[in-house]
């Protein structure tokens, strides 16, 4: 496994993103929706992988939720940096990692794909997400 290491630009969350996936090759996802649009988010996951994330100080974490409310979008208040999505809870949480906000984010260079997720239930979206995401450990919060 290769560990990609990132965060937020102050410094208050970081990132590992442990993958054995070629960055070049991994699949990059560009939602659509209207917050990943404002964010200009690519992100990625390896469902054989794992994403740690550690959070220095908790008051600076701005967890949010919006439409069917199934997942965390994590941003700094400090330095507003979007770092990752989770979804789900101990060790069933689930996440995709921001690819914007990793160190060596020039190697994750395949052309994001455009995703639009507006059509799936609440039950199709969580399943979705099991799939597609990888197991997340979050320390600090």
């Amino acid at each position: 496994m290769t560990v990609h290491s990132g965060g937020c630009h102050c410094g208050n969350i970081r990132l590992s993103f442990s993958t054995a996936l070629d960055p070049a090759g991994l699949e990059i996802r560009a939602c659509q929706c209207s917050f990943c649009t404002r964010h200009g988010s690519r992100a990625a996951a390896d469902p054989n992988g794992r994403l740690s994330i550690s959070v220095e100080d908790k008051a600076r974490l701005q967890v949010y939720r919006f439409g069917l409310r199934t997942a965390d979008y994590l941003v700094c208040r400090e330095c507003g940096v979007y770092v990752a999505a989770i979804a789900g809870d101990g060790e069933d949480a689930m996440a995709v990692v921001i690819v914007n906000a990793l160190d060596d984010r020039e190697l994750f260079s395949r052309q994001p794909v455009a995703v639009r997720f507006d059509a799936e239930t609440r039950d199709q979206r969580v399943a979705r997400r099991h799939r597609a995401w990888m197991p997340v450990e979050i320390r600090g919060t």
